[in-house]
């Protein structure tokens, strides 16, 4: 290059060699924010896992454990005892009532899922008030299970709200000590768990009706068919999954009673619960092993429950054309 007053040729500077290969990056370039952008990600879910394997795996395996040992749960030592604890929950007779009250609770949950998919269905069609009736049958499960337990245990009481009721009717032939009869008390209490219950059920399924598509029923009531006949080839058909869900819930939760019987008769007149049985062997006789050991099969009664509900109603797509 020459200037103008001189006409003096200057030399060129040439570009410093950076020693990399055209179209690489640099250390700091795009490889490092690709880089980081795909690990953040993982760090985000890092605290959460953290957390579920500390407090939920973590102690499912020590249970396991405590169920085949003789701990009363303060002791350091722990003694194998091998499967004497669950030999145990299978032949003690007052282990196995609380199986038998469990079949009233389950018996009560077919009728709460029977009467929430029947309100479903009606209010899945065009009716008056129909928001209305949505909250008032949605409304006590909303209500803690303790609050519930206390209003029926008012309303169930010897010349409570119910027998006030029965008596100005002239029905006083129907009064019934409803908690303090060992032969009425587990269907008292179960029914009370029916009207607590049945609005989760109701929300389940109502759900489930509302994602059919409108031009199915357009469809069939063009070829003429009735309510009937739209429940049972489309609706049914169409909800199998979440009445195998419910059906699972049911199950589970016919085991896993606790909130209602335990605010109402404390598991006196014959109510006693799986659950409230488990409780009262950990921290009332220190048998934390044998405890345990009942944790443990109300666990494994699910995912049975569970596996077998996938093989006979799968969760295969419903074709309606």
């Amino acid at each position: 290059m020459t200037t103008a007053e001189t006409g003096v040729r200057r030399p060129t500077t040439a570009a410093a060699p950076t020693g990399r290969a055209p179209g690489t990056s640099s250390p700091g370039g795009a490889a490092g924010p690709r880089w980081r952008r795909r690990i953040v990600p993982y760090l985000f879910l890092l605290v959460p896992v953290a957390l579920l394997v500390l407090l939920t795996y973590v102690p499912v395996v020590n249970m396991f454990w405590y169920s085949f040992t003789d701990w009363d749960g303060l002791d350091k030592t722990k003694n194998l005892v091998g499967f004497e604890n669950y030999t145990e929950v299978f032949t003690d007779p007052e282990n196995l009532h609380v199986f038998y009250v469990s079949l009233y609770y389950f018996v009560a949950s077919f009728v709460q899922m029977v009467i929430a998919l029947y309100f479903a269905t009606i209010l899945s069609f065009r009716i008056r008030f129909k928001n209305l009736w949505k909250g008032i049958l949605f409304f006590p499960y909303l209500i803690n299970g303790v609050a519930i337990g206390l209003i029926f245990l008012n309303f169930l009481r010897p010349e409570g709200g119910l027998d006030t009721v029965l008596m100005s009717l002239g029905l006083e032939s129907l009064v019934q000590q409803w908690t303090g009869d060992p032969d009425i008390a587990n269907a008292t209490l179960a029914s009370v768990s029916v009207w607590r219950y049945m609005g989760l059920n109701f929300v389940m399924f109502l759900g489930a009706i509302q994602s059919i598509s409108s031009e199915i029923y357009e469809a069939a009531e063009i070829d003429g068919a009735s309510r009937w006949h739209e429940f049972r080839y489309i609706i049914l058909p169409s909800i199998r999954p979440i009445v195998g869900l419910s059906l699972i819930l049911a199950i589970s939760g016919s085991l896993s009673v606790f909130e209602i019987p335990k605010v109402m008769t404390d598991g006196g007149n014959g109510t006693e619960t799986f659950v409230m049985r488990t409780v009262w062997m950990a921290f009332n006789r220190n048998m934390v092993g044998l405890a345990s050991a009942m944790a443990v099969v109300l666990l494994l009664v699910v995912l049975v429950v569970t596996w077998v509900q996938r093989k006979v109603l799968p969760d295969d797509e419903v074709d309606l054309t």
